[in-house]
């Protein structure tokens, strides 16, 4: 849950951040969630078969559509495209949930902020980024890299820089799981310092590739820097009465 609040302009943000459409943002979650449902990986359709078959069906999806780095450097053709496609396939349904839920929150207010067309070259740019980068570190791994979420930190990376003082409710286990608020600044800077704690504990087997976690959230980042420093608000929104407050879950 978000509230934004921006002291800057004298209002908190308008209820047009939630109340608008966010046509990227959904079309990017339901395009995932078909992707998934349809796949292997769902376990929704029997004609995939189960046991070892399934097993192959999905060992062979994530080698077609993931990123292979040592395809993908060697210049194999079909592996041009794949940090486009792996963008949009994802290994198990927690996997789907956990990034659908993290593009939910940030990414409709990074879209009105960015704008709808910058939005998307942004995300899908900044996000076959960060698996190129995964597969630069790693060019003789033969293992499938699939998922959006080097493109979702990109967009925690803008999202940091954009609304700096927006306050996020978050649950941390070793405080029971309380719902505490606390300024993205505080919140996203200790979500990437996780990521590189990680990124030292993480072997070369299966997991999380929490380096392009990294690579995508300092692209996003650094990306918002370069196009608004110093620009004060990127894109102002209409005026609203004062009393208007937003929140986002």
């Amino acid at each position: 849950m978000i509230e934004g609040r921006t002291p800057r302009w004298g209002t908190h943000l308008g209820r047009a951040v939630l109340r608008g459409p966010a046509p990227v943002t959904s079309a990017l979650i339901a395009a995932c969630c078909l992707v998934f449902v349809i796949s292997p990986v769902s376990g929704l359709f029997p004609g995939y078969g189960t046991g070892e078959r399934l097993l192959a069906a999905q060992r062979a999806y994530f080698d077609h559509w993931g990123v292979v780095p040592d395809e993908l450097l060697g210049l194999r053709p079909g592996a041009l495209l794949t940090p486009l496609s792996a963008l949009f396939v994802h290994g198990s349904w927690l996997h789907l949930l956990g990034n659908m839920l993290f593009l939910y929150v940030f990414g409709a207010m990074a879209e009105e902020r960015l704008g709808r067309l910058h939005y998307v070259f942004f995300y899908v740019g900044s996000g076959a980024l960060a698996l190129i980068g995964y597969a630069l570190a790693h060019p003789d791994s033969g293992q499938s890299l699939v998922g959006a979420s080097g493109a979702i930190s990109a967009v925690l990376g803008a999202f940091l820089y954009l609304f700096p003082k927006a306050r996020v409710t978050s649950l941390f286990p070793f405080l029971f799981f309380l719902p505490l608020r606390f300024p993205a600044w505080l919140v996203l800077p200790f979500w990437a310092t996780l990521q590189w704690l990680a990124l030292g504990r993480s072997g070369q087997g299966p997991g999380v590739a929490y380096l392009a976690h990294l690579v995508g959230f300092a692209l996003g980042f650094t990306y918002a820097w370069l196009r608004y420093r110093g620009s004060g608000c990127p894109r102002p929104l209409p005026r609203r009465p004062a009393g208007c407050a937003v929140r986002l879950l």
